[in-house]
């Protein structure tokens, strides 16, 4: 910050010619490097990965000798030759650099929301969790597409235009989204429409998610591409809820400091990440239960396959027959949510309080938004 005021650049001024530097510097690189830029790092790592995921396809390549991009190529996503190959998912170079994006928008974000009265800071941050039960209910949209392929019909909206609500994408859709919300909410306050921003900042947030999830629920009725298991969803909510319920009082009772700065926030942070465990669990390993054809669904963040074959590697092939391999996923999930809990002690939210809120944002949204997205597909078996 010194070397900012030592030649008068503001921070926001800062952050605005970093992002745009940023992008010059990719796009310049993908338009004069093309195949060692935009296909051996961009589209490799970020862009062919959505590719391949909106087309339903095991990889997409791109071939390096005839400069064609194919999906599920005739040799094999690992025995193509000279190819960069793109898989559905995430591998460590996508996450640290989803990692690094995330942290550089959180700066932008947190400069342009302190241009505006967030108290009270709890509302505001429970006025923001049907946004992240939206987002994963818009990913699930998504995922019709794919089925809808799958089924040999039309999607309702094709590639590369169903990009926006797919991984990582989806995350600046439902971004812009929740800031245009939050705009309105602001200005209806500031016109005494209103005495809070934060409810009708809720009442958005729940509307698009009731849109979206009215709009599945009527394609599992009317598609034979999309089914209807209910009780996949009653289970989750359940379970994580008495997970996270738990976790909150017993934390209260044996490490009340805990709880003493987040309260019912850090609450609905574990209830968010049980959200994701629980459907991971249920996806990965106990489709057959509730009645959904197929083999259930893989992992695809990279953590979570790493837990899974970590798992597999320390637990006994009996124990895995009988309750499978990604439970560990699900426990790891409550611990790490509690232990960044404890972060944030009542001295955090006193000093500073729009930052603490942000990051809590945050975590929140990488747990609830994709389990809620899991918990969505398996529920109508897409």
């Amino acid at each position: 910050m010194d070397v900012l005021d030592e030649y008068g650049i503001s921070p926001e001024q800062a952050w605005l010619a970093t992002f745009v530097t940023s992008i010059v510097a990719l796009a310049g690189g993908a338009v004069v490097f093309t195949e060692q830029v935009y296909y051996g790092f961009i589209w490799r790592y970020f862009w062919g990965p959505v590719a391949a995921d909106a087309e339903g396809a095991q990889c997409a390549a791109y071939l390096r000798d005839s400069g064609e991009v194919v999906f599920n190529p005739a040799a094999g996503c690992a025995a193509v030759e000279n190819a960069y190959v793109a898989e559905p998912g995430y591998t460590t170079v996508s996450t640290v650099g989803y990692m690094v994006v995330l942290v550089f928008m959180l700066w932008g974000l947190y400069m342009l929301l302190q241009r505006f009265d967030l108290r009270p800071y709890r509302d505001f941050f429970l006025s923001l969790v049907p946004f992240m039960l939206f987002g994963g209910a818009l990913r699930v949209v998504e995922d019709s597409f794919v089925a809808a392929q799958r089924a040999g019909a039309d999607p309702a909206v094709g590639f590369p235009a169903s990009g926006a609500l797919i991984s990582p994408f989806i995350y600046f859709t439902v971004f812009f989204v929740t800031l245009a919300a939050f705009l309105l909410a602001q200005w209806l306050q500031w016109n005494d429409y209103t005495d809070t921003y934060t409810y009708p900042l809720g009442a958005i947030g729940a509307g698009t998610f009731l849109l979206t999830a009215g709009y599945l629920t009527m394609l599992s009725f009317t598609r034979d591409y999309v089914g209807w298991y209910p009780l996949v969803t009653i289970t989750t909510v359940g379970l994580a809820t008495l997970l996270a319920v738990g976790a909150y009082y017993g934390l209260g009772r044996y490490a009340p400091e805990v709880n003493a700065g987040t309260g019912t926030m850090g609450l609905v942070v574990v209830w968010g990440h049980a959200i994701d465990g629980v459907a991971n669990v249920i996806a990965s390993d106990w489709t057959a239960a509730f009645g959904i054809p197929g083999e259930g669904y893989s992992a695809k963040h990279v953590v979570n396959r790493i837990i899974i074959d970590v798992t597999n590697a320390v637990q006994p092939a009996w124990l895995t027959d009988m309750i499978g391999d990604s439970w560990t996923f699900l426990a790891v999930k409550l611990v790490v949510a509690v232990l960044i809990l404890s972060v944030f002690d009542e001295q955090f939210f006193d000093e500073s309080p729009r930052y603490a809120v942000l990051l809590l944002m945050a975590i929140l949204a990488v747990g609830l938004g994709p389990g809620t997205r899991d918990m969505i597909r398996v529920t109508l078996a897409i």
